[in-house]
């Protein structure tokens, strides 16, 4: 290729990307003085002032904020039409911009303006004679990569570069996604724009790029509906922290910030697990009978609490006995749930009490009175509070390591052994990924204690004080850390979202499912997917999970069928193991081929040398990121074999090894060791998979555990058996 005409198209679009820049900076200038506009509105000393101030300081951030996010490959594309429908080249960036005669200069990406950038092809050109990408560092322009796509025109528009998909299918793999939003093909685009309403399943095998298509899709409605979707929010929820923070540098550097992005340890609010169970714990946890367990375990009497109460009032001696007590939570049971008949405990309770008042001295002083009486008695009070706390789903679930409540909530629901694994679990220490959805269905089973109101009940209203104050010892048992019982911060009503976006769908338990659903009942939903990359067993369980959480809404269903990610060298490998092993996979076109073939390496006695030799030559094949692959049991093992190895800096000076991956390393760390279930949704240029039978006989969907690390590699594969 003629090197003066590159350099001289470059140099071209270097002038362009400076004046965008240039412009960049004065939006920028021109937000900051509209906050401190805005802040001096507040000074003007009356209510006008201060609705202006949070209006415009509010305008303000969100538009510095989008700006700060845009900086990094500002503009990437650029349209040259024919020039009977426009003779001036339109560029697409991650923002829209306008000079200051307010003439467009920079066309957001996800408007409709740039929808022929993804769309157009050469079979249906839509006016589109070039398309061209731009490959920036920064404000600079490091290369372009155009495609011709209507040939018929007549033009002297040059033709540069090898395309800009091979070429960003041949870059190497960093520590983080990023968006290759100047990359997606039609029928990528086809499923991103696709209608907001109900839900679109986004199909397709490895490398497809459906968490790519999903991650832009959330994008662009938030684009053509930013009040719907910004005002309830986005739920972006993926298999593991490791994997979000993989993706979480997508939607920023797409202006957009108004996302949450949560693993499926973090879905409830306030708590963040990210240990996982061992493959026989997590298939209990995860099975749809756990919501039936965790429905009896929240109607259960507290452990600890008073079984009786006695108190003389005038002549008579009152007795609330446990046969009694039983009755009466079952009736308010009855009426909804556990924290929300807080308001009627003391009303319940004194109902019962005033039946038993037969005397003379009692009966004349009348109902008023004797309410009045009870509720100054302090021992009354505590008992009432300890007999029906106030409780979390946390303190709720603690219960279940006792193996009599267990066997006794358990029972035809858990076998023996289930309950023997549950309980070995649950003795471990830190809650689980897999606990995360038990807890919400408690959450939901349990209820939020009302807000105080009017009709508050009676025994905050007659002691003058707040509940955390009566909180007695037995009370405090219940309660995390030793501290009293406080009100939750994070509320069911907070958990609804307008859109949710699921990756890695068919790896959820129904249990997952359920907690999900619930937070998209009025949500419209992405949902990405392949089923023959799944780690659950029973696909027939979580498949009605899902039909129950999406219950009513209409589903439009797109399937990608090129992979962009592996060689075809290596797909053909997956492939093959696939097909010997019986998956029923979603088998893709590889559009690339490097050469390199797959290498199987047979370590026998020694391991540890012939996993450092792979992994020293895999880093200095490829100048991007190496995932090493293990079973579970031998992680920390290798990971000691790795820190322990001078011979890797020394020999690939730029690689150092992550010891732990659930800690996200610096851009410098090149070398990762993971299991096999942290490598979904990623990908790396080398893969090294030890001792891959070991992975397979891990668990019951090992196999395709298996094939989805096979899948994870861009450009050199080798298993070290």
């Amino acid at each position: 290729m003629n090197e003066e005409l590159v350099e001289r198209e470059v140099a071209t679009e270097q002038d362009f990307v400076d004046k965008v820049y240039v412009q960049l900076d004065r939006s920028a200038a021109n937000a900051q003085a509209l906050a401190k506009e805005g802040h001096g509105r507040g000074r003007l000393g009356h209510e006008g002032g201060l609705v202006e101030r949070d209006a415009m300081v509010f305008q303000a951030a969100r538009r510095i904020a989008q700006l700060d996010a845009a900086h990094e490959g500002l503009v990437f594309g650029r349209l040259d039409l024919d020039p009977e429908l426009d003779d001036e080249p339109r560029y697409i960036g991650r923002i829209g911009l306008r000079d200051d005669q307010r003439d467009s200069l920079l066309v957001d990406w996800r408007a409709p303006a740039a929808a022929r950038f993804y769309q157009a092809t050469a079979a249906t050109p839509q006016g589109v004679v070039r398309r061209r990408v731009l490959r920036s560092a920064g404000r600079q322009v490091l290369g372009v990569e155009d495609e011709l796509l209507d040939d018929s025109v007549e033009t002297d528009l040059p033709i540069v570069g090898e395309g800009a998909l091979m070429a960003q299918l041949s870059r190497a793999r960093d520590r983080s996604m990023h968006s290759i939003v100047a990359t997606i093909q039609a029928e990528q685009d086809e499923a991103i724009r696709a209608p907001g309403k109900g839900v679109v399943s986004i199909s397709g095998g490895p490398g497809t790029g459906k968490t790519v298509v999903a991650l832009h899709r959330a994008a662009y409605l938030l684009y053509n509906d930013r009040r719907r979707y910004e005002t309830g929010g986005v739920l972006v929820v993926g298999p593991s922290g490791v994997f979000m923070r993989y993706i979480e540098r997508v939607l920023p550097s797409l202006g957009e910030t108004a996302v949450a992005l949560r693993s499926l340890g973090e879905v409830v609010g306030g708590i963040r697990a990210t240990r996982h169970d061992e493959p026989a714990v997590a298939d209990i946890k995860g099975d749809a009978r756990m919501a039936e367990l965790m429905r009896r375990t929240a109607r259960q009497q507290a452990p600890g609490s008073p079984q009786e109460f006695r108190v003389f009032y005038r002549d008579d001696t009152l007795v609330l006995d446990r046969a009694l007590l039983g009755r009466l939570r079952r009736q308010l049971m009855s009426q909804g749930r556990r924290n929300r008949q807080l308001p009627r405990v003391a009303s319940t309770l004194l109902d019962q009490l005033w039946k038993q008042v037969t005397g003379a001295r009692g009966r004349e002083r009348g109902r008023e009175s004797f309410t009045d009486e009870m509720l100054g008695r302090r021992d009354f009070v505590e008992f009432a509070l300890a007999w029906w706390p106030p409780l979390t789903a946390e303190q709720v679930f603690g219960w279940l390591r006792d193996p009599e409540f267990l066997a006794r909530v358990g029972e035809g629901v858990v076998t023996p052994e289930e309950q023997r694994l549950l309980l070995k679990s649950w003795t471990a220490g830190d809650l689980s990924v897999e606990d995360v959805p038990l807890i919400d269905e408690l959450r939901y089973a349990l209820g939020d204690v009302p807000e105080r109101h009017e009709d508050q009940h009676e025994l905050d209203d007659h002691v003058g004080g707040d509940l955390q104050e009566l909180t007695t010892a037995s009370d405090r048992e219940y309660a995390p850390a030793g501290r009293p019982w406080t009100p939750p911060t994070h509320r069911i009503e907070d958990d609804g979202y307008a859109h949710v976006l699921i990756d890695e769908a068919q790896d959820l338990t129904p249990m997952q499912w359920r907690m999900v659903g619930r937070r998209g009942r009025t949500a419209s939903w992405t949902i990405v997917g392949d089923p023959a990359q799944s780690s659950w067993p029973r696909p027939e369980e979580a498949a009605a999970a899902r039909a129950e959480a999406l219950e009513g809404k209409e589903e439009h269903a797109f399937h990608l069928s090129t992979n962009y990610r592996n060689s075809a060298e290596i797909y053909e490998y997956a492939a093959a193991y696939a097909d010997r092993v019986g998956l029923d996979a979603d088998l893709p076109d590889a559009v690339r081929r490097t050469g390199e073939a797959p290498r199987e390496v047979e370590a026998g006695d020694g391991l540890e040398e012939a996993v450092r030799a792979a992994v020293r030559e895999t880093a200095e094949a490829v100048s991007g990121t190496v995932g090493v692959v293990v079973p579970v049991a031998r992680r920390a093992e290798v990971n000691g074999w790795l820190a322990s190895w001078p011979e890797l800096a020394d020999d690939a000076p730029s690689a150092r090894a992550s010891i732990d991956s659930s800690v996200p390393p610096s851009g410098t760390d090149r070398v990762v060791v993971l299991t096999g279930l942290d490598t979904k949704g990623l990908e790396f240029d080398g893969i090294v998979v030890v001792r891959p039978t070991e992975i397979e006989e891990e668990s019951a969907t090992g196999r395709a555990t298996l094939y989805v690390v096979l899948t994870r590699a861009t450009q050199l594969l080798t298993t070290v058996s």
